[in-house]
C-alpha cells in the first residue's frame, strides 16, 4: 500500500491537496479543498474518481473552486459523492447545489452524502440529482467518542477543529492500514518452496478459513498467514491550513499529541516571523512556528504550501530557511522547486 500526495496549484495562488491511496487491489482519491483552478491540473476522469472532498472551511479561496468539481461530479453514477467539513457545511452546500438551474434532472442519477463535523459528533444529509437537491434528507447524527470519521477498507481518516480567528478550521489525517507482508526470514526457513500461494496470503478477499495449495499439500491460510506474514504501520499524512494555536498552550500540547508520528505533515505557511503581529491578528501561523510544530509532533516531514501572496520568491526562500531551522527536513512541494530558489 502507500498514499501518493500532490499539491495542486501554485505558490502564492490558491492551494489543495490531492491523495491517492493504493492498496494493491484498490484506489481511493481524496480531495482536501477546492481553490480555484486547483483541479486544472487534473485530468476529467481523476476528478470524476474522486471519492471524499474533504474542506478545511469555507473561506473564498479554499472553495472557489468547487463549480468545477461539481460539473464533473453532480450526476455521477453507481457510486455517492462525500463532502466534509465545519459545522454549516450542509447548509452551505445546499445553497451551492441550488445556485443553478435544475430542468434536466430527472431520471439522472447523482447522490451526495455531506457531512460536517464538530466537537462531539458528525451531523449529515443526503442529496439527490434526480430531485435537483431540492431536499436536504438528514441522517442520523454519528457521536464522535475520538472515532476516526471514516474507517474504509484500506485506511482510517481522523479530524481535528483549529481556531481560524472566529471560526473552525478542520484539520484532517489520513493512515493507513497496516502493511501486510511476507516475512524473508519465514520464507527462507520454510520446507515450502515459494509459488503462487504466497499471493494468497496477502489477499484480503481471501478468508482465513479457506485453504491453499501448496506444494502437493492443502494447507490453512490463517496457519500460513500466522507463520509468514508480518505487520507494519501504514503511512500517514497530515493537512493543516489556516489555523493558529499558541505554542506552549493545551491546544498546542494537543494538536502535537494528535500529531505524533505523522509520516508526512503538510501545513500552511502564510506568515514570515517578522509578520507574527499580522498572523496573530489574522489566525494564520508563521514559518518558524509550523517548523516547530513539525519538531515536537515528531513528524517524518513537513511540507509548506499555502503561501501568502504578499510575499515574492526570495521571501518565501527565507520562509523554508526558517522552517529549517526548526525542523530540518522542511520542503516546498517538488513541483515548486523550480518556482522558489533553495534558501
Amino acid at each position: 500500500m502507500s498514499i501518493q500526495w500532490k499539491i495542486l496549484g501554485q505558490p502564492g495562488a490558491d492551494n489543495a491537496l490531492f491523495l491517492t491511496v493504493d492498496s494493491g487491489q484498490s484506489v481511493e482519491y481524496l480531495l482536501f479543498d477546492c481553490g480555484e483552478n486547483c483541479l486544472s491540473s487534473l485530468k476529467p476522469s481523476l476528478i470524476q474518481s474522486i471519492a471524499h472532498l474533504a474542506f478545511s472551511h469555507f473561506h473564498m479561496d479554499h472553495v472557489s473552486g468547487f463549480d468545477t468539481f461539481f460539473r464533473h461530479n453532480y450526476n455521477r453514477p453507481e457510486t455517492p459523492v462525500n463532502i466534509w467539513g465545519p459545522g454549516g457545511t450542509i447548509e452551505l452546500m445546499h445553497h451551492r447545489f441550488r445556485s443553478f438551474s435544475w430542468n434536466l434532472h430527472h431520471e439522472q442519477p447523482g447522490e451526495w452524502i455531506v457531512r460536517e463535523i464538530d466537537e462531539n459528533k458528525v451531523a449529515s444529509s443526503r442529496f439527490l440529482t434526480s430531485e435537483a437537491f431540492a431536499i436536504s434528507h438528514r441522517l442520523n447524527d454519528i457521536p464522535r467518542d475520538n472515532e476516526p470519521l471514516q474507517a474504509a477498507r484500506n485506511f482510517q481518516m481522523e479530524a481535528m477543529l483549529l481556531p481560524h480567528g472566529t471560526i473552525p478550521s478542520v484539520a484532517y489525517r489520513l493512515i493507513e492500514s497496516e502493511k501486510q507482508n511476507i516475512s524473508p526470514e519465514a520464507l527462507q526457513r520454510s520446507p515450502h518452496a515459494p509459488g503462487s500461494w504466497l499471493q494468497a496470503l496477502t489477499d484480503p478477499s481471501q478468508d482465513d478459513d479457506s485453504s491453499v495449495q501448496v506444494g502437493t499439500k492443502s494447507l490453512h491460510l490463517g496457519d500460513l498467514r500466522e507463520e509468514f506474514l508480518i505487520s507494519t504501520p501504514g503511512e500517514s499524512i497530515a493537512y493543516l491550513t489556516d489555523f493558529r494555536v499558541e505554542e506552549g498552550s493545551a491546544s498546542w500540547q494537543r494538536l502535537c499529541d494528535w500529531l505524533k508520528g505523522t509520516g508526512t505533515l503538510i501545513s500552511e505557511c502564510q506568515y514570515h516571523s517578522r509578520d507574527r503581529s499580522l498572523a496573530i491578528q489574522n489566525g494564520h501561523m508563521t514559518s518558524d512556528e509550523v517548523g516547530r510544530l513539525a519538531s515536537e509532533a515528531g513528524a517524518g516531514r513537513l511540507v509548506l504550501q499555502h503561501l501568502s501572496r504578499r510575499y515574492g520568491t526570495s521571501t518565501w526562500s527565507e520562509m523554508l530557511a526558517e522552517a529549517r531551522g526548526k525542523f530540518s527536513k522542511s520542503d516546498f512541494p517538488p513541483e515548486w522547486i523550480d518556482s522558489i530558489p533553495e534558501p
